[in-house]
């Protein structure tokens, strides 16, 4: 079964970012001369998910513009060296399907995922938070996790090994080893204490899910702040049923913190960007 949407929570306030993000979402911060949420929608259609739910939020406008064709520019540079700079998004509007809705208030990232029921319907899909960039040689991550749910057919996580010093940074697995970089969740703990976390497994931003997790979410109690934690959901799911973790290959950059921006910056920068 092709699983082709892919839902992006988007209405985050990124204030680790401030003033910047006071009237530009976090998400359009460029990696050199692209926006974060421009490559996770990349990753997203290479994975076959062509289908792009946003859930925004206030003074998220810039989302859905860059996501649209601009008249007044492309007529202002049609027939000059600088279209060949617009290539890389005419190709994502090409090939990708855009839907949107609000987030009203901020509840946690499974409020989100629950808010944009409406766009993904009775079938599973991908999550992508636009905060991890991750970069690959071969498939991206999306694309490796999608091939393992044909094997599967249930709930994936990517998680990757962190320091046991940052684990209260993160949602941390346990469970068993089924081969190499693939787990049986057993147990799922959001930001743990470095002495009571059952693993240095840590969950990053690349999720599969199957629908019925939007019934799970909304049995979910809130926890601290009144948030639902996506990470309590699929506890519960994992209890039922089946969660698999899945160490993905590639490279990670936790573009939340302005640290890992400024790497990922420099990396791209070093590795891929061409000036014209």
């Amino acid at each position: 079964m092709m699983i082709n949407k892919c839902l992006f929570p988007v209405a985050g306030y990124g204030t680790r970012f401030l003033p910047a993000t006071k009237s530009m979402p976090k998400e359009m911060l460029p990696i050199v001369n692209k926006p974060l949420v421009q490559y996770g929608v990349e990753e997203a259609i290479e994975a076959g998910m062509t289908t792009c739910a946003m859930v925004t939020g206030r003074g998220k406008r810039a989302i859905a513009d860059h996501f649209d064709i601009s008249y007044e520019l492309e007529h202002q540079i049609s027939g000059s060296g600088k279209e060949a700079r617009l290539e890389s998004i005419r190709s994502v509007l090409e090939k990708g399907v855009f839907t949107m809705v609000r987030q009203r208030e901020m509840k946690g990232l499974g409020h989100a995922i629950l808010t944009g029921q409406s766009l993904i319907g009775n079938e599973p899909f991908g999550v992508l938070l636009s905060d991890d960039l991750c970069i690959n040689d071969g498939p991206g991550v999306l694309a490796q996790m999608a091939e393992l749910y044909n094997q599967f057919r249930c709930s994936i996580v990517a998680i990757q090994e962190v320091p046991h010093d940052e684990v209260n940074k993160y949602g941390v697995i346990a469970g068993e080893s089924l081969k190499d970089g693939i787990y049986r969740v057993d147990e799922m703990v959001e930001k743990p204490d470095p002495e009571n976390a059952p693993s240095n497994l840590a969950i990053i931003g690349r999720y599969i899910l199957t629908p019925d997790i939007f019934d799970i979410i909304r049995e979910t109690a809130p926890g601290a702040h009144g948030e639902i934690q996506l990470t309590d959901a699929l506890q519960t799911q994992a209890r039922r049923g089946c969660v698999m973790a899945y160490k993905f290959k590639g490279r990670r950059f936790d573009c939340g913190s302005v640290p890992g921006f400024v790497e990922a910056t420099n990396y791209v920068y070093e590795h891929f960007y061409r000036e014209d």
